[in-house]
């Protein structure tokens, strides 16, 4: 049987060092690869192709959620366990809407990373006890599903329309005309149930489209 090849993304060279050492403890598990950084972290996505990324949020060059939109993109067969500080559900599900397959704060046990690379290589999501108190299954899904239905260009839109820009300074950004600004807004609306700016708003957050300070 092959081993689960892992690739661990992280800027701090001791939780680099005491990850790792919990992995080459795993039977049937290899360290491909270490990152420090996000741009790295991709590069070595792309070139080693791992079974599991184990990725920190807070990193130099790309943030954790750059990577995990990157991989999800170019990626998809690369499956992203969030190895994170934050164990709040805003975290959580910005980070399962964008791309990650499990999410364990860092405080949580040490048994329960096996656990986790068993259970994602699976098919399965991997919460952990601590996250899945505050993040219910329903919330996941919806996170999912709202976020799929947006294209590229609406979820431009949608990030300009929560930065403050006027109609008219989105269609000057974005090079496109009045009408269809308004035109993408209305979809947005329509297919979202949202049906003011407070409330694009609101989601943009609650999604990840408007990053919060990480």
């Amino acid at each position: 049987m092959k081993p689960i090849r892992v690739l661990l993304a992280d800027d701090h060279t001791l939780i680099r060092a005491g990850i790792s050492a919990l992995l080459e403890r795993m039977d049937g598990v290899e360290i491909v690869g270490e990152a420090a950084d996000g741009r790295l972290a991709i590069k070595l996505i792309q070139d080693l192709t791992p079974d599991v990324v184990l990725l920190d949020l807070q990193m130099p060059g790309l943030s954790g959620f750059e990577v995990l939109q990157q991989t999800a993109e170019h990626f998809p067969g690369v499956k992203i366990i969030v190895l994170s500080v934050h164990d709040t559900q805003e975290y959580a599900l910005r980070a399962l809407s964008t791309g990650a397959v499990g999410y364990l704060p860092k405080s949580a046990a040490s048994s329960e990373l096996e656990v986790a690379i068993e259970q994602v290589m699976r098919g399965e999501r991997y919460l952990s006890p601590t996250i899945a108190q505050v993040v219910s299954d329903d919330s996941i899904r919806s996170a999912h599903g709202e976020r799929v239905d947006l294209t590229p260009r609406q979820r431009e839109v949608l990030t300009l329309v929560t930065q403050g820009f006027s109609t008219k300074d989105i269609a000057r950004t974005l090079g496109i005309s009045v009408k269809t600004v308004e035109t993408h807004r209305a979809q947005l609306m329509e297919r979202l149930g949202i049906h003011d700016v407070a409330g694009l708003v609101r989601y943009a957050i609650r999604t990840g489209i408007v990053k919060l300070d990480d």
